[in-house]
């Protein structure tokens, strides 16, 4: 008979809030915090709300005009950097204890762990060893912790998303007996890991509205509906997961893709939003060529602004190449003609995202009948000149002359990490 296995997933309470707020010596439970970038405009985005917050109603990735006019309100800027530090060490805390073959980092402040082996070895219950680690965090970076407890992976995921908020100790489990019995009937049924409210609303269209809806629909119905997806709406409902830890390690995607997007700070005109675009293009293009990699592939969305803050998709085209490559100059031509002719004259560009797709990596550059191969290599090695002063000395250290101008976003993009603001100063 196969071993029990059993899961940890273990979350931040607010990791970000909880960061600042340990770092002006507040309680981060109690204390009223968001972090968000004052200095943008109202419609920025909260990228976290600490739990006291959130007590009052306010929720998490809200504008920040959403944010209550309270003076005991603490607005704090982005420190992409400092959030890293801390996952960093936190990730480090664990590895003390446990292999990092045993270990799957889901996001920058959530782990899931497979700790089997493990409580035989320190002569633990699963929640102790849990209460532990939890313990062990808090102690070194005052970071308040949950952790969900469960037989696969799902389960631990359910645990600490759903259960353990309601835990005094922010400890939750379960195993599938226990799943089906407490939350058959939970709602929403968005709340539930890998449930979308695209496919809540299907579902809701279907007459089903939590898990237990799920079971008693015929398979062959919701195969017909949701295709091979229907297996694991299925498998959820009944609380099983096959995955294991080995099977997220040996996982390799089929294809690679860059992208990277940008809400501007206030509305661009077509002329403004066309330099963004290419120096966006540019940015990635050495990013794709430092990594090793080629694409044949580009893709443009340009977002338009609307009014009451909402946002509506404006323009988006794709650029293709023959052969494959990593030069700015083989996909900006194109680029700078498919902007002209699908965005409309009096545009008000609020958002760019571009994304090379069909990326690989290759050891040459395959060149098509229409290139000149001195012309491109005499580029790649300027590139490659350009790629090694960033290296020594930051990405500002080589900017253009449009660079400097008002509208222009990239020193201040160059200094972003995941698209938000590093933290540092110039």
């Amino acid at each position: 008979m196969e071993e029990r296995r059993v899961y940890f997933v273990i979350d931040a309470r607010s990791f970000y809030a909880s960061v600042e707020a340990v770092d002006r010596g507040l309680d981060p439970l109690s204390c009223k915090l968001v972090v968000a970038d004052a200095s943008r405009t109202e419609k920025t985005i909260c990228l976290a709300v600490s739990p006291a917050l959130k007590a009052m109603g306010v929720k998490n990735r809200c504008r920040l005009f959403e944010v209550p006019k309270d003076p005991d309100i603490v607005i704090a800027k982005p420190r992409m950097k400092r959030y890293i530090e801390v996952a960093a060490g936190i990730y480090g805390l664990y590895l003390k204890r446990l292999s990092k073959d045993d270990m799957h980092v889901y996001s920058i402040d959530e782990v899931i762990l497979d700790v089997t082996t493990y409580l035989k070895l320190y002569n633990m219950k699963a929640k102790d060893f849990a209460t532990l680690l939890m313990k062990e965090v808090k102690e070194t970076f005052g970071i308040p912790m949950t952790a969900g407890i469960g037989t696969n992976m799902y389960l631990a995921k359910i645990a600490s998303g759903i259960m353990a908020k309601h835990d005094k100790d922010g400890i939750g489990w379960l195993d599938e007996e226990r799943f089906v019995r407490l939350l058959s009937t939970h709602r929403p049924l968005s709340s539930f890991w890998q449930i979308s409210s695209g496919i809540e609303s299907h579902l809701a269209r279907m007459g089903i509205y939590d898990m237990k809806g799920i079971r008693d629909c015929p398979e062959d119905r919701l195969y017909k509906e949701f295709g091979v997806n229907a297996e694991l709406l299925i498998d959820h409902a009944y609380g099983r997961e096959p995955t294991r830890m080995e099977h997220i390690k040996s996982y390799k995607p089929s294809a690679k893709s860059f992208g990277t997007n940008q809400i501007l700070p206030c509305p661009y005109s077509k002329a403004e939003g066309v330099e963004v675009m290419l120096s966006m293009i540019e940015s990635l293009s050495l990013e794709l060529a430092e990594k090793g990699f080629v694409s044949s592939r580009l893709y443009v969305g340009i977002v338009y602004e609307e009014e009451k803050r909402r946002y509506r998709q404006g323009a988006h085209f794709t650029v293709d190449i023959q052969g494959q490559g990593n030069l700015a100059s083989l996909f900006i031509p194109d680029a700078k003609e498919l902007y002209f002719r699908e965005v409309k004259e009096n545009a008000e560009i609020r958002a760019v995202a571009i994304a090379f797709a069909d990326v690989k990596a290759e050891p040459s550059v395959s060149y098509s009948l229409f290139d000149e191969p001195a012309e491109i290599e005499k580029e790649s090695k300027l590139r490659d000149s350009l790629m090694e002063i960033e290296k020594n000395y930051g990405k500002n250290a080589f900017l253009r002359g449009v660079d400097f101008t008002a509208k222009s976003t990239r020193r201040e993009r160059n200094k972003m990490i995941g698209g938000h603001m590093g933290g540092e100063e110039e």
